[in-house]
């Protein structure tokens, strides 16, 4: 749920305004991030985005218990969808007592406007359960790998939807991933020659493709109305993901929850899996505002060898020389398409 960095959805611009506000305080008694404070600003930045990225995986595994988990997965979603409605709900707060209720911050709408949304929030949904049903196909360094296959998919949706123009580059960087995808999956010590199951890559491919069109038709929601509060998108777009999680729970564990409880499983590991995926937002919107496009790649790449690490310390995870080479190819791929825009994009 998270949150995808590759994307320009409305998840990734979560909570815009309360970092605004936040760091524009912060700075106003020195006069503006300049200097050594922008450095220590995109600094703070790089190390929150990439430690949240590389947490994701590696929280949702160790949730885990004798390899199944043993909360509801819908209610762990649920939960995140109403703590970002509920940090949107913050932001609006601050800007309402800065700015006042106008016209484009006010959370009173039009059926409309309001209409659009069930689309992207049950894309997402779908999207959000996937994923913690793929791990029992792969670990969480390939997950991270894969993971970024929807940068093909939000690209060609991207050309196709929204009608934008991508360069030759950034096609020779879609290919690039698929080789890095596949490469870091070789396995040359088993008679299998990919690590991930065929059972794996397609609910890759699946996420990838809900999330790349979830992200698009959201931009285009935002596009028709650019002036409106991203916070009032936000939360009606977290209300509706929370209508259709508590429909998921109904149908898939409402007789866990009536005879256990919405809470029965949940650890201190779950809950800051929760926290992980619902502060992922703000830490990109973040970035976003405050540092640039190649943080992003970095804290990518960076995210992808640092969930390798952690996994050969907690998970026994094999380091391989295919991995490594294929999870470089994939850095250097997601590098190219962020610098390889068409002029009239940058």
């Amino acid at each position: 749920e998270s949150d995808d960095i590759s994307q320009k959805d409305v998840e990734s611009l979560d909570l815009r305004s309360l970092s605004n506000t936040a760091v524009t305080s912060s700075l106003s008694a020195t006069g503006g991030p300049k200097g050594k404070n922008t450095w220590k600003l995109k600094s703070i930045v790089t190390l929150a985005l990439t430690l949240l990225t590389s947490s994701q995986a590696i929280l949702i595994v160790w949730s885990k218990r004798a390899g199944k988990y043993e909360y509801s997965v819908t209610t762990a979603n649920f939960s995140v969808e109403f703590l970002k409605c509920l940090l949107s709900l913050v932001a609006l707060y601050r800007t309402w007592n800065s700015q006042g209720v106008t016209e484009d911050n006010r959370l009173t709408t039009s059926f409309d406007e309001v209409s659009v949304y069930p689309i992207p929030a049950i894309l997402y949904m779908v999207k959000n359960l996937l994923q913690y049903y793929i791990f029992a196909y792969v670990d969480a360094p390939a997950y991270q790998i894969l993971k970024n296959l929807n940068i093909i998919s939000t690209g060609v949706l991207y050309r196709i939807i929204l009608k934008k123009k991508l360069s030759e580059i950034q096609w020779a960087a879609f290919i690039l991933l698929c080789a890095g995808c596949t490469t870091a999956q070789l396995n040359p010590s088993s008679d299998h020659v990919l690590q991930t199951p065929i059972q794996g890559w397609m609910m890759a491919i699946v996420m990838s493709l809900l999330s790349g069109f979830a992200g698009v038709y959201t931009e285009s929601i935002i596009k028709k109305r650019p002036s409106r509060n991203i916070n009032v998108q936000n939360f009606w777009l977290y209300i509706f993901g929370m209508v259709f999680n508590l429909v998921a729970i109904c149908v898939q564990d409402f007789g866990a929850v009536i005879n256990k409880g919405f809470f029965h499983g949940y650890s201190f590991i779950t809950v800051s899996m929760i926290l992980n995926h619902a502060l992922s937002g703000i830490a990109v919107s973040m970035v976003m505002k405050y540092a640039d496009n190649i943080v992003k790649v970095y804290s990518t790449s960076v995210a992808m060898l640092l969930t390798a690490i952690v996994s050969v310390f907690l998970f026994s995870f094999h380091l391989s020389l295919a991995f490594f080479l294929g999870s470089t190819v994939v850095s250097v791929s997601v590098y190219l398409h962020s610098v390889g825009k068409p002029q009239q994009q940058k």
